[in-house]
C-alpha cells in the first residue's frame, strides 16, 4: 500500500504544484475558470498557497504518516469544495475538479492503509 500511496501522492503533488504555479501566474484558462465559478481575483494567491501546501504535505507524508493523512484530507476537501463551487453556479465543466477529488481521496485511503 505504501508504494501505491507514494505513486499516487507524488503524481497528485506534481499536479497541485503545476496548478498552484499556473494560478499564481494568473494563467488565462485558470482565471477564466475561477471567474466562471465566481471566485474573486483576490482569492487566487490564497488558493494557490493551499494547493502548494497540499503538495508539500503529500510529499512530506511519505516520511511522516499523520502529515500525509492531513494533507490528503485537506486536498480532498479542497476539490470537493471546487466541485460544489461549479455546481452552485450550474457550471458542469467540473471533470478536472471531480477527478482530482477522487485521486486525493484515493491518496487519503492509501496513506491510512499503509
Amino acid at each position: 500500500m505504501f508504494i501505491a500511496y507514494a505513486v499516487v501522492g507524488t503524481l497528485l503533488a506534481l499536479a497541485l504544484t503545476a496548478s498552484a504555479t499556473f494560478t499564481l501566474q494568473r494563467n488565462d484558462q485558470i482565471v477564466a475558470n475561477m471567474q466562471r465559478v465566481q471566485v474573486p481575483d483576490s482569492w487566487l494567491p490564497r488558493l494557490a498557497g493551499l494547493k502548494a501546501a497540499g503538495a508539500i504535505g503529500l510529499v512530506a507524508g511519505l516520511w511522516v504518516t499523520p502529515l500525509g493523512v492531513a494533507a490528503a484530507a485537506g486536498v480532498t476537501l479542497y476539490f470537493i469544495g471546487a466541485v460544489i463551487s461549479h455546481l452552485r453556479v450550474k457550471d458542469y465543466e467540473l471533470a478536472p475538479a471531480a477527478v482530482l477529488a477522487l485521486v486525493a481521496a484515493a491518496a487519503l485511503a492509501l496513506r491510512i492503509l499503509s
